[in-house]
């Protein structure tokens, strides 16, 4: 946890991954520089975890950029595998996206890459490895390769007293045949901030501040509810975006790749956790304990009841006017081709899989509109690649206005619908953010005319 005067105090002494100092900026010959290597990260005593991190740490070290502000960047593959770094949720050309299907090289064993990005749009990002894992569990983002990243705008709206940044992520995995007969990871070991739940240090906070909270789930697959006992979650920005409408909630969902960032009063004394609502998840370690100053009692979880989540709520309180121009449609049906029982099953789009898929042509400055059938039995969390998107409906429900975002859950055997402006030309990748239907096909290009 970081004061926002302490971050300012460490980041003038540190110059390496994390930012905050303009003379330091200034000064360095590269602003970032990451390492991918191997590493052995201790989840607990007990739970030793062999996978590859950034920097020799899981998470990745915090990265903080300033809106438009040109930030040099070394990537050195410390790994015996390819590797390549995805700057999730930024407007950057596509041979520096992070994507080898948008054109992005990928880095060679032993090899180093380097470039300058310019950080835009601001607000809560994350980074993280874009390699296919297969039936490897320790590749791709079952590994540790992913980190924050907050891009400040160019005036700060400061109003909170102290921040912290929540990633949540899971570990150990094997396959399981589902309910469906198909193959789907399944996970013994999760975490926030690579710590199980009580081996972590706990977060220490001061009766009468307020907290911002930064929840990213990282995870392959999985999506995670988040409830802090004794507290209620003002949720202020999804996938680092301010909500039409902020709203005070029991506990806040995240679909893999998803961020929340919520503000909380700290006015209830005592010791108690912040973790999952499912007990069987919490019990494999995605909790961490939050102290007040001078408290001294075990810490307290109060189960939740029932699960509680909906994105329309921050929608647009009132009625918002359409734009004049009509979007052009473009139609999406998910679905999979199953090869028998306990074998892996095919994603498709619109009846193909990629690398077969279909690729739309889109016109620099024309507004689109993405319908979304889901015939799966599976919620899909959908993210457009250098883009920033609008929720317009889910199923039937009456039109949405004021949640932007680049990552939606997209229900099963229900229609979502999402407008975007087609305002940053290249190859653009749309993709399921489910590491093993990626790897199985779950995606698609976009292209520009």
């Amino acid at each position: 946890m970081l004061s926002r005067r302490r971050f300012t105090q460490l980041s003038a002494m540190t110059a390496g991954a994390i930012l905050g100092a303009d003379k330091l900026l200034a000064a360095a010959p590269s602003d970032i520089t990451l390492e991918l290597a191997p590493y052995l990260l201790e989840a607990s005593p007990k739970h030793h975890i062999r996978t590859l991190a950034y920097n020799n740490q899981v998470p990745g070290p915090l990265l903080r950029m300033r809106q438009g502000r040109p930030t040099s960047v070394t990537i050195r593959n410390s790994t015996p595998d390819p590797e390549i770094v995805h700057w999730h949720g930024l407007f950057l050309p596509s041979e520096i996206d992070g994507a080898m299907e948008e054109g992005t090289p990928m880095i060679a064993p032993g090899a180093s890459t380097h470039y300058t990005l310019t950080p835009d749009p601001p607000g809560f990002r994350w980074y993280h490895t874009h390699v296919r894992a297969g039936s490897d569990l320790s590749k791709g983002l079952y590994s540790g390769l992913f980190g924050s990243l907050l891009i400040e705008p160019t005036s700060h709206p400061g109003d909170y007293d102290t921040e912290v940044f929540i990633d949540l992520h899971d570990w150990s995995g094997h396959f399981e045949s589902s309910n469906d007969g198909n193959m789907a990871p399944a996970y013994d070991v999760s975490t926030i901030n690579g710590k199980m739940l009580g081996f972590g240090e706990p977060i220490r906070v001061k009766q009468g501040q307020r907290l911002l909270l930064h929840v990213l789930n990282s995870s392959a697959t999985d999506v995670h509810w988040i409830a802090f006992a004794g507290h209620t979650l003002r949720v202020i920005a999804l996938d680092g975006n301010p909500v039409a409408t902020p709203q005070s909630v029991p506990m806040i969902s995240l679909a893999p790749a998803e961020r929340v960032c919520v503000l909380v009063e700290l006015n209830n004394p005592g010791v108690w956790i912040l973790g999952e609502v499912r007990k069987h998840i919490q019990s494999a370690g995605m909790g961490i304990v939050v102290e007040y100053a001078n408290a001294t009692n075990k810490p307290t979880w109060i189960q939740p009841e029932e699960l509680v989540w909906n994105y329309s709520q921050f929608a647009s309180a009132g009625q918002v006017p359409d734009s004049k121009e009509e979007p052009h449609r473009i139609d999406l049906v998910f679905d999979a081709k199953f090869h028998g029982h306990g074998a892996e099953e095919q994603w498709l789009i619109n009846g193909k899989s990629y690398p077969d898929t279909d690729q739309p042509i889109l016109t620099a400055g024309q507004r689109y509109r993405l319908v979304m059938k889901n015939n799966s039995m599976d919620a899909h969390p959908i993210h457009l690649h250098r883009h920033t998107f609008e929720l317009r409906r889910v199923n039937n429900s009456p039109e949405l206005h004021g949640i932007m975002k680049d990552v939606v859950l997209a229900p099963p055997n229900l229609t979502t619908e999402v407008e975007f402006t087609a305002n940053n030309p290249g190859l653009t990748l749309f993709h399921c953010h489910q590491q093993d239907h990626m790897d199985r096909g779950f995606m698609m290009v976009f292209r520009y005319a």
